[in-house]
């Protein structure tokens, strides 16, 4: 559904008749849920939602009111999700787990709809929903625990990022493709396991194993924009919706670059064509060209660091025999 909004909203029927209906479009929106509304006479309340990938994306605004999660609610169903509410309007108090956090524009929290919870809404809100389910994390069930009922800022460190990111995403769902969604929404559920897994201190900056499945992305879009001279790691940052610091951290934990890493994908395709038979081959110019390469200075100063000889050498031992097949197997 991505790209599609569905809206939802209380606002054509008479106050007396909205809290019934809000009661429905909330529980069917997310989980099964008792909404209590606190204004004698309700405003209108209304839920936008997006599909992105397992990602529901849902905006919701309304007036005062207070829902729970009790455990007759959770055998109704939804078990299963994990909801993250990022804060735009208004202040929040989730309590779950034995914990209570007091949210404000700009924070977030993390509610596992297997526990019970309440949230109430003191006064007039919009907040953004983000529900994904638990599967999709890769940790275990009590690890949640972690984040459950627990403030997160959005003004440093990883807190900082996914709010970021989850707020970029939010406001660019309704122009995603199904294809660039479904990543995305995998992106964030990256982002969510690595939350967990550092509250729990289990998180080891030097291999982050959360976040492989964004790396593995990262390189497929590098990959095939590798020919591109204007690639760099701000662009390759926003074309994922992170920060150019983490994205340099992705690359870190593999111990290299991401510049590095470019550097020898090109390399190595300039390579291979230079092997190509005398009846097939380009010249040395043309094929660094073809793979991102604008100065040819630098191009060769690279191969022959890489290599051991300059490309013209590598090119002309590659049409001997010998030579030939070493590189073919090289």
């Amino acid at each position: 559904m991505s790209g599609t909004s569905a809206v939802l909203s209380t606002l054509p029927l008479p106050p007396a008749d909205r809290a019934a209906y809000w009661h429905a479009l909330v529980s069917g929106t997310f989980v099964p849920l008792d909404v209590t509304l606190h204004a004698p006479t309700p405003p209108a309340g209304t839920i936008t939602s997006r599909r992105l990938g397992p990602l529901q994306v849902s905006e919701v605004e309304a007036g005062p009111q207070t829902v729970s999660r009790s455990p007759r609610r959770i055998a109704q169903g939804g078990a299963e999700f994990l909801t993250v509410t990022l804060q735009q309007r208004g202040t929040a108090r989730l309590t779950q787990d034995g914990r209570q956090a007091l949210v404000r524009p700009g924070g977030f929290t993390c509610s596992d709809a297997g526990r019970p919870y309440e949230r109430e809404q003191p006064e007039d809100f919009r907040f953004t929903t983000f529900r994904i389910p638990k599967e999709c994390l890769g940790v275990r069930e009590g690890e949640l625990r972690a984040v459950t009922g627990t403030l997160f800022h959005g003004g440093s460190g990883t807190a900082a990022l996914i709010a970021a990111f989850l707020g970029r995403l939010a406001g660019q769902a309704a122009d995603l493709d199904p294809a660039t969604g479904h990543q995305l929404g995998l992106t964030a559920a990256d982002l969510l396991a690595i939350l967990v897994r550092e509250r729990r201190g289990e998180l080891v900056p030097q291999a982050p194993e959360a976040a492989r499945g964004m790396l593995a992305r990262v390189k497929e879009y590098v990959l095939h924009h590798l020919d591109d001279p204007s690639l760099t790691p701000a662009r390759i940052a926003a074309a994922h919706h992170v920060s150019v610091r983490y994205l340099h951290l992705l690359f870190r934990a593999e111990g290299t670059s991401v510049g590095r890493w470019m550097l020898a994908e090109r390399l190595a395709r300039c390579r291979r064509e230079l092997s190509r038979p005398p009846g097939n081959a380009r010249a040395v110019s043309a094929v660094a060209q073809r793979w991102g390469f604008v100065n040819p200075s630098h191009f060769s100063r690279s191969f022959r660091a890489a290599y051991g000889m300059s490309p013209r050498e590598w090119q002309a031992e590659a049409r001997l025999p010998e030579g030939r097949a070493r590189s073919a197997h090289g």
